[in-house]
């Protein structure tokens, strides 16, 4: 059965005449009485019969205008439904994030968006670049981060919000020969041996940036991606690394920026192309903006 029919026949029911349902629905006359009949030949039944000059509802008529009332009005509050999801954020978000990000971002996300009734599913990924946009097939939010001396566009079919960005430093033991020195170039850790990150993720792509930069191409001896293990190998000595800022580390090691070089991280929001019009996305992107600057500053 057509709903927009059922809606003639309530009219009809509330009206009394068919003029009066025409009126009430923008439509001729003709056009209603149309539709009506229509929709008996749907039911199989005669809904209408002549009283005098008007039409009345028949029994079957009386008993399909009653489920018509439940039907609209089910559809009714669906419509408003969906209304609120197109101008209030509600529902649920699945978000991947790079661990480093995670720290920093998730707990305040899902503490933030649940007071405005959007629930955050949210997962730490060690992800590259290269893999992130991927995960927008799972995920409504994605933040990865990227070398800033990475240009590169993103698809036309992914939209990209920069958060913040973030200096990367050595980070070394107490003793280790540079730790009192008031300047670290890149000369004097060509002959230090490094601990790096899986080849395409970003530190990995930093010090690739570096040895272009430099001509010294650093002497990887581990290649380790979760940066506590990271700390935790510098702390026993194994070699140098490179952590962003943000990122905590054993109170008893010693961060020191790079002299004459700017290195950094840019972390970003990916989302799929015009998902921002969903208020929930809208609004988690808002919220991982706010909590990255406070974070940052």
């Amino acid at each position: 059965m057509d709903v927009e029919r059922l809606r003639m026949l309530r009219e009809l029911a509330e009206r009394g005449t068919v003029h009066g349902a025409a009126e009430a629905l923008s439509l001729t006359s003709s056009a209603v009485s149309q539709q009506l009949k229509r929709l008996q030949r749907e039911v199989g039944v005669e809904l209408l019969e002549p009283s005098g000059r008007r039409l009345r509802l028949t029994e079957a008529g009386r008993v399909l205008v009653a489920r018509a009332d439940e039907v609209l009005a089910v559809l009714d509050r669906a419509h408003a439904d969906m209304d609120a999801f197109r101008t209030t954020p509600r529902g649920t978000l699945h978000v991947a994030m790079v661990p480093s990000a995670a720290i920093m971002l998730l707990p305040g996300l899902i503490i933030e968006a649940e007071a405005i009734g959007v629930r955050v599913v949210g997962r730490d990924v060690d992800q590259t670049p290269a893999d992130a946009a991927g995960l927008l097939a799972d995920y409504d939010v994605v933040v990865v981060d990227r070398d800033e001396q990475d240009v590169s566009d993103w698809s036309p079919r992914i939209d990209s919000t920069l958060l913040f960005r973030e200096t990367l430093e050595i980070v070394l033991r107490p003793d280790h020969h540079l730790a009192d020195s008031d300047r670290v170039t890149l000369r004097d850790l060509a002959h230090c041996p490094w601990i790096g990150v899986g080849v395409g993720h970003m530190v990995d792509d930093v010090l690739r940036s570096l040895a272009v930069q430099s001509g010294i191409p650093p002497r990887i001896v581990q290649r380790v991606n979760d940066f506590r293990v990271v700390e935790r190998l510098v702390s026993a000595g194994v070699g140098v690394a490179l952590l962003p800022r943000y990122t905590p580390i054993d109170a008893g090691l010693i961060r020191k920026p790079v002299d004459g070089v700017d290195v950094a991280r840019r972390m970003e929001a990916i989302t799929r192309a015009g998902a921002s019009t969903r208020p929930a996305v809208a609004a988690a992107v808002g919220i991982l903006k706010g909590i990255a600057e406070r974070a940052t500053t």
